[in-house]
């Protein structure tokens, strides 16, 4: 495995805003994918649909006001399927609002790059909601 990926976003909205945002489905489904199966509690499922089709996969196992978890993995993709790596969101607040600090551990190295680029791509997007804008239809393939 590699090491883990980082990536940060500073949004100008409270933590508890951030958090609805990465625990309920239509809030979810506005800045990543097309569809959004979310389930926030531990154990409940995670699951979005990206513009291309593929479907990412996984599990809920902590959930606070400050960090939610899950597992992450591809339905059909034998080189990450669902459950094999996992997402560490943290909601640090700040005197501007909440510094995100995604983190991705399990990744396999041909895996990292796609998504570096993913996570820095939907960060902007869910600081763009969670600030009460509106991001544009995804469509990244």
């Amino acid at each position: 495995m590699s090491e883990p990926i980082v990536v940060e976003k500073r949004v100008a909205a409270a933590p508890s805003v951030v958090y609805s945002y990465l625990t309920e489905s239509d809030r979810w489904s506005l800045w990543q994918g097309v569809d959004a199966t979310i389930d926030g509690r531990p154990g409940g499922i995670f699951g979005v649909t990206m513009p291309n089709g593929a479907r990412a996969r996984g599990q809920f196992t902590e959930l606070s006001p400050q960090r939610v978890v899950f597992s992450w993995g591809w339905i059909d993709h034998e080189g990450l399927p669902p459950g094999s790596s996992t997402v560490v969101i943290e909601l640090i607040p700040d005197e501007r609002g909440t510094l995100v600090r995604l983190t991705h551990r399990g990744l396999p190295p041909e895996e990292v790059d796609l998504h570096v680029a993913g996570w820095n791509r939907y960060l902007p997007r869910l600081g763009l909601a969670a600030e009460g804008g509106r991001p544009e239809p995804d469509t990244a393939p």
